[in-house]
């Protein structure tokens, strides 16, 4: 049994080398260059297979015409089913009543935890986040719908006063910026990441949810990108330094691209990164077989239970 971090970063696609709209060949980021082999994460980097990652180019569109969307795409992850075939279209930001359902009657939280597992979402949400969802003012996205559907607990500004989360900007540098926040320690980048190894460690599957470089990305503005890019950056350098490649995965993927072409504001069509940091052998069976978004949910019952994934690798292939 292995067990799986699944970061999951919101609107990243693999673009074209090209500084003059993509921030991901402006950045400095040593060690995401480090793992690729001295290359940014572009198009034309993947597949590569390193002593300690492995990139692959994952389709997110899934057949289905017209630009990925968010509900849909994390929906296709989370449950490893077509979810904008099932439904006619891609859709989004939030879940409509046919994704939710989908979500609710299985997802990737509910087989680890129906197989014996511990499953977690590691963000903090703050309280007014809690009373807008109370208030129905709010609706769940994707992820947290997922695992409230599942009985994980979402995390709360107490999780995070007692080090057991993290905020959305991994710091908690925005959360004490808000007035209305409770307070929060503020960490570095790289304590940052090595409080997710740390976290992770208590989980089979631990997920963690980085919607700000959606957020860059429809912004648009390359100067907020990079300084984004290059915190994340500083964060899985703390991450895979305390990282046991032995024991499990750091799965790294998207939904659908925007970040990497600010020129067009907007979701893109282009595939989005599959990176896999681990041992070689965790990484191969991983891989095996994951063309697109729905490959990942069946991969990760497989890498933490050693089976075939059952139910999700069979809607895989439908």
């Amino acid at each position: 049994m292995a067990r799986v971090l699944f970061l999951f970063m919101d609107g990243v696609g693999l673009g074209a080398d090209d500084p003059s709209r993509n921030p991901l060949t402006v950045a400095s980021m040593p060690t995401l260059s480090d793992l690729l082999g001295g290359r940014h994460l572009i198009a034309e980097a993947a597949p590569r297979e390193g002593s300690r990652a492995t990139l692959l180019s994952v389709d997110a569109c899934l057949g289905v015409e017209g630009t990925p969307q968010s509900a849909s795409g994390q929906a296709a992850l989370l449950t490893g089913r077509n979810v904008p075939a099932e439904i006619g279209g891609h859709y989004g930001p939030k879940p409509n009543r046919p994704i939710a359902s989908i979500l609710e009657a299985d997802n990737v939280f509910m087989e680890v935890i129906r197989r014996g597992g511990r499953a977690a979402l590691l963000n903090a949400y703050p309280p007014r986040y809690f009373e807008s969802i109370r208030s129905r003012r709010r609706l769940y996205s994707s992820i947290p719908m997922a695992a409230h559907a599942a009985g994980v607990g979402l995390k709360t500004s107490e999780d995070l006063q007692a080090e057991q989360a993290l905020s959305a900007d991994f710091t908690a540098s925005g959360w004490v910026a808000q007035p209305d926040f409770p307070p929060a320690p503020v960490l570095s980048p790289y304590d940052a990441g090595r409080r997710l190894a740390d976290l992770s460690a208590q989980f089979d599957l631990a997920w963690f949810d980085y919607w700000p470089s959606d957020y860059a990305g429809h912004r648009g503005v390359m100067a907020d990108a990079v300084s984004l890019l290059e915190l994340f950056d500083q964060v899985l350098r703390g991450l895979i330094d305390a990282w046991d490649d032995a024991a499990g995965l750091v799965v790294i993927t998207s939904d659908h691209g925007n970040l990497e072409d600010l020129a067009k504001r907007g979701h893109t069509l282009n595939p989005v990164p599959g990176l896999l940091i681990g041992s070689s052998e965790l990484r191969r069976d991983f891989s095996r077989g994951l063309k697109d978004l729905t490959g990942f949910a069946p991969a990760v019952l497989r890498t933490i239970f050693a089976t075939s994934g059952d139910g999700l690798e069979a809607a895989a292939r439908t």
